[in-house]
């Protein structure tokens, strides 16, 4: 009696054990920052690893709830991305209510999987006064949920720091009148690579705050490195909410030794990555073929090279 009932603990501790694994949000609590360091409620240091859906005005029919908990069941993601357009013709500035339901179908699909979520503000240009009415209703409907992080400007592309700096200050204020507390992404200009400039010049008065950095392996090398390393060293707080080992175009061969010093990088700095993306355009960093349900239960067969070998390296920090 007494081996059967110590076999029935050891047995629940193993099966809460790996429950708990699956379940970052649940493990890690509500994030914080501390110095450089992304942290959870012990104050333990985080990596979150995921991927970014591609932009949901060309690519919706992957936005849903299904597709979340396969990304994070087969895929070992701890975080995706919903990458909401903004700009183009039918994206979140003529299709409001449509874009938001895209949006929302992935941050429940991450509650309900206990994963964390970015709200992406996916544009390449200023929208102030749209970006404060959008994050104001991203942050009272889902702001006290600690699966929650605000992206609140994608890839700033010809506007200085001070204008996006001015910019993100003001998206800033709207939310954390509501969500005191969950991380906020603030980006960096020419598509998220001059760090250096945000390390010089950094928002101030604020917690809970990292700049963005984005990177494509075959292009970007040592040099964006250095920049985030200078960063770094300047107290600055850095998540890579975008990357692929490919070519900045999106095309391209991989480059694996290139990317692969990128993740050794960032996992020896502790730095969270997020791949792109979720989308079967015919390119290079799409990583599905057309064939791919909408929902996942993805077969080998439906995924490019680029996404066989992202959730292969996903995978392989599935214990951590």
């Amino acid at each position: 009696m007494k081996l059967k009932s110590i076999f029935i603990t050891a047995t629940i501790i193993v099966i809460t054990t790996i429950f708990t694994n699956a379940q970052p949000v649940k493990k890690h609590g509500p994030l914080s920052v501390k110095g450089i360091q992304l942290v959870n409620q012990k104050g333990d240091d985080v990596v979150l690893r995921g991927i970014s859906y591609g932009w949901h005005n060309w690519w919706p029919r992957f936005y849903n709830t299904a597709s979340v908990k396969w990304l994070a069941d087969d895929w070992s993601c701890t975080v995706v991305r919903a990458a909401m357009g903004v700009g183009p013709r039918g994206s979140y500035i003529d299709k409001k209510e449509w874009s938001k339901e895209k949006i929302e179908a992935v941050i429940k699909g991450a509650i309900d999987n206990d994963i964390y979520v970015i709200i992406d503000w996916h544009s390449h240009e200023i929208h102030t006064e749209e970006a404060k009415i959008f994050f104001a209703e991203m942050a009272k409907k889902y702001g006290q949920y600690p699966n929650i992080i605000y992206e609140i400007f994608n890839e700033p592309v010809n506007d200085s720091w001070e204008t996006v700096k001015k910019y993100s200050i003001e998206v800033i204020d709207v939310i954390r009148e509501i969500d005191p507390d969950n991380i906020i992404l603030v980006g960096s200009p020419h598509w998220d690579q001059d760090i250096h400039l945000v390390a010089d010049n950094p928002i101030t008065g604020y917690t809970n705050l990292m700049y963005t950095v984005h990177f494509y392996a075959g292009t970007h090398k040592k040099q964006l490195r250095d920049r985030t390393d200078y960063a770094l060293s300047k107290g600055i707080p850095v998540f890579i909410s975008e990357c692929a080992g490919m070519e900045a175009s999106g095309n391209g061969m991989i480059d694996y030794k290139s990317w692969n010093t990128w993740i050794d990088w960032m996992e020896k700095n502790k730095i969270s990555w997020v791949c792109w993306s979720i989308a079967d355009k015919n390119e290079t960093c799409s990583m599905l073929y057309p064939t791919a349900s909408d929902s996942g239960n993805w077969k080998t067969t439906d995924l490019k090279e680029s996404g066989i070998k992202t959730r292969e390296k996903l995978n392989s920090f599935k214990s951590k």
